[in-house]
C-alpha cells in the first residue's frame, strides 16, 4: 500500500489528504506504517530515523519499530539516528492523526525524515525499504505539498505535469520535469522514494485521487499551495 499525501494545516490539506486515507484504510491490520517525509528547516542529519520511542498526538501514542529503524540504518548507511532533525518539523507528524484514526496505536512506525531529496538518495532509501519490507505488510506514506505560493491556474499547470510523471511511475522524468518547470514541491524526495518503493515491489502505475489548493479554502488564488492525493496501484 503506498500512498502520497499532502501536510499543510487540516483546514486546507486535510480534505485532500483524506483521500489518500480512504485507499489506505482499506488494507486492514498493516505490520508497519512508513512515513517518508521532508526536512523543511535543514536541522540535523541528511537522511535520519528515530532509533526508538514514541510519537504523541491528542489521539494518543505511536512506537517507533526499533527493528525496522535498525535495518535501514543497516541497509542504507546514509540514514542516522537523528531524533533532533524532527525537532521542529510538521511533515511527517501531520501524517499521524490519519493514520491513528484508521488503525488506532496498535501499529508501529518508521519515520524517515528527508533533507537530501536528489535521485540518489531516493534510490538508496528505496532500495533499503525493499529489503527491509521481508514480507512484512507495510503501508508507505509520502508526504509532501506541491507548488507554493503562485497563482493557482500557475501551480494547476506545474503541478499537473508533474503528477503526469508519478502517474507513469517515471523517477527520471519526475525529475527532469522538476526541474524544468521550477516545481517547489516540498516533499519530491519523498514521493520520489515512495514511488520508486513501490514500483520495485510490483506496482506499476499510479492514480490521483484528488488535486486541490489552498486557494479552494480561502478564496485567494493569487498565491496558492497545491496538494495532491495519489496512490499507487
Amino acid at each position: 500500500m503506498a500512498v502520497v499525501s499532502p501536510h499543510a494545516g487540516y483546514v486546507y490539506s486535510g480534505p485532500v489528504a483524506a483521500h489518500s486515507y480512504l485507499h489506505v484504510s482499506s488494507l486492514r491490520s498493516p505490520d508497519l506504517i512508513v512515513v517518508v517525509a521532508p526536512n523543511h528547516y535543514g536541522i540535523g542529519s541528511g537522511v535520519s530515523t528515530f532509533q526508538s520511542g514514541e510519537w504523541e498526538t491528542p489521539l494518543g501514542r505511536m512506537r517507533v519499530d526499533s527493528e525496522a529503524a535498525r535495518q535501514l540504518t543497516e541497509f542504507a548507511e546514509i540514514v542516522a539516528f537523528d531524533p533532533g532533525a524532527q525537532r521542529l518539523e510538521h511533515s511527517l507528524e501531520v501524517q499521524l492523526p490519519f493514520i491513528q484514526k484508521i488503525y488506532g496505536d496498535a501499529i508501529p512506525l518508521l519515520p524517515i525524515s528527508l533533507l537530501f531529496q536528489d535521485i540518489d538518495t531516493a534510490k538508496t532509501i528505496s532500495s533499503a525499504l525493499v529489503k527491509l519490507c521481508g514480507g512484512r505488510r507495510v503501508v508507505f506514506i509520502a508526504s509532501s505539498d506541491l507548488t507554493h505560493y503562485e497563482p493557482a491556474a500557475v501551480a494547476r499547470e506545474k503541478d499537473s505535469a508533474l503528477i503526469e510523471q508519478v502517474l507513469k511511475m517515471d523517477l527520471e522524468g519526475f525529475y527532469s520535469t522538476l526541474e524544468r518547470l521550477n516545481v517547489s514541491a516540498c516533499g519530491f524526495g519523498a514521493i520520489a522514494t515512495v514511488m520508486e518503493t513501490a514500483r520495485s515491489l510490483g506496482l506499476h502505475r499510479a492514480e490521483l485521487l484528488k488535486y486541490a489548493s489552498s486557494g479552494d479554502t480561502s478564496g485567494d488564488n493569487l498565491q496558492v499551495v497545491g496538494y495532491g492525493a495519489l496512490r499507487f496501484v
